[in-house]
């Protein structure tokens, strides 16, 4: 598949799974606990999703199998290829900015609703925004930070998921209070 190819599918976790094995080969399941617990913020992938993908990505040799263990674990490492389209779509690939909001959508159509109704949504908002916060905090606090680039890089990541939940709590804090 060329780099073209590559890009007009959309597949960000396609990029994901190859930042992820640069770093250093991994298992399917290594790469599964890395989505659920460090990019969850970020990116989420389902087992099905992962595995599909990995096998897409050795098909069109932007990775390999590195290792092979019991019971057919397979530990794969990223190819030259993959490297290039790695760092192609980091620098020279503009991301697709498009924005839907679910919730937001919601909101703007809350005047459909009893005010009372209204104001309980965005509560919840603002609740489900507070619950992020804590798991995020935890989290921050569970990881041994280092100065390597997944440290570094890593933490900005998790900064950006912190201050913006921050950020949706006030909002939803505020927009309960607009409701008469």
């Amino acid at each position: 598949m060329s780099r073209v190819e590559c890009q007009d599918e959309g597949m960000s976790l396609r990029h994901a799974i190859l930042g992820l094995l640069e770093e250093h080969p991994m298992s399917g399941y290594d790469l599964l606990k890395r989505f659920e617990q460090a990019m969850s913020n970020v990116w989420a992938a389902t087992q099905s999703q992962l595995y599909g993908e990995l096998g897409k990505l050795e098909a069109a040799g932007l990775i390999r199998v590195h290792a092979e263990g019991p019971r057919g674990r397979k530990e794969y490492e990223i190819t030259d290829a993959g490297r290039a389209e790695l760092r192609h779509w980091l620098v020279d690939v503009e991301p697709n900015r498009v924005t839907r909001n679910e919730a937001l959508l919601r909101v703007y159509f809350l005047g459909a609703v009893a005010p009372e109704r209204a104001r309980e949504y965005l509560e919840s908002l603002g609740d489900t925004a507070r619950r992020r916060e804590g798991r995020l905090e935890d989290l921050d606090a569970s990881i041994d930070w280092g100065d390597d680039d997944a440290s570094v890089y890593g933490r900005m990541v998790l900064e950006w998921g912190k201050r913006f939940s921050v950020m949706q709590r006030e909002w939803a804090e505020w927009a309960a209070g607009q409701v008469k």
